[in-house]
C-alpha cells in the first residue's frame, strides 16, 4: 500500500547577512508576529524564528503581546503599544 508521503520543507537554519537585514526591516511592520508567520514567509526553522522574535524584542522593535511558551505573540512596536506599557 503506498501511503502520501508529505514533501520535506526546505527550511534556512542559519541566516545570512542579507536575509537577517531584510527580515529584521520586514517583520516589525507585520501587526502580527508570531514563530509561524516567520516560518512561512521566510523559511526559515522553528529554533532560528524563536531566536530573531527574542532579539528583535530586545532591541524594542517588537513587543510582547501575549506570553505563553508554546504560542508567544508579538505585534509591531509603536506609540500605542508604548503608551500602554506607561499607565
Amino acid at each position: 500500500v503506498e501511503g502520501k508521503t508529505k514533501e520535506k520543507a526546505e527550511h534556512a537554519v542559519i541566516v545570512d547577512k542579507p536575509t537577517y537585514d531584510k527580515i529584521m526591516k520586514e517583520v516589525p511592520t507585520y501587526k502580527l508576529i508570531t514563530i509561524g508567520v516567520m516560518i512561512d514567509r521566510h523559511r526559515v526553522n522553528g529554533s532560528l524564528a524563536r531566536r530573531l522574535l527574542n532579539e528583535m524584542e530586545s532591541k524594542g522593535l517588537i513587543t510582547k503581546v501575549s506570553h505563553h511558551a508554546a504560542l508567544p505573540i508579538y505585534t509591531r512596536a509603536t506609540a500605542a503599544t508604548e503608551e500602554v506599557k506607561t499607565a
